[in-house]
């Protein structure tokens, strides 16, 4: 087996080791979209809950809210607007701010993502980070190598699969 040369490398790749380990969460939480049924990318799902939860806001808010850059809410809500999922409409009084809103597919997108998968997400990632006290390398060995063992996809489906066989 090739040793994992990223992990090897401590603190001088943390970075990267974040960004897998993002990627990898993404990409579960993806499969998990798509097998619940909800179009939506699992990036624009922050973007939705933050508007569900605080209402009406400019991109450059939506873009502070969520710490990411104004031209990623851009094109998110770009996309959002072509699917019906958000409005946007330009500022009364400066034409140049856009104000974004969920439409009513947007809301029923975010009620049904709160009802079928977020609480098992929340409650998995919860189980998987669980018990990881100590210094921050040995809590992100830890967190990869239960990833490793069992993907979040594979820890949700298994308790959805209980859930319908009882």
């Amino acid at each position: 087996m090739v040793e994992d040369f990223v992990r090897g490398k401590g603190y001088l790749t943390l970075g990267t080791r974040f960004k897998r380990i993002g990627d990898r969460l993404q990409a579960d939480v993806q499969q998990l979209i798509d097998a619940a049924g909800l179009a939506v990318q699992t990036g624009q799902y922050p973007l939705l809950a933050a508007l569900d939860e605080m209402g009406p806001m400019t991109i450059g808010d939506l873009a502070a809210a969520l710490g990411v850059s104004q031209p990623g809410v851009t094109r998110s809500v770009g996309q959002l607007a072509k699917q019906g999922v958000v409005t946007v409409r330009r500022g009364s009084r400066d034409q140049r701010k856009r104000r974004v809103e969920l439409t009513e597919k947007g809301r029923t997108l975010v009620a049904d993502g709160r009802q079928t998968i977020w609480p098992l997400i929340e409650t998995h990632l919860a189980d998987i980070c669980a018990d990881t006290d100590g210094p921050l390398l040995d809590q992100l060995d830890a967190l990869e190598t239960r990833l490793q063992e069992k993907s979040l996809y594979s820890r949700v489906m298994e308790t959805k699969e209980g859930n319908t066989n009882e």
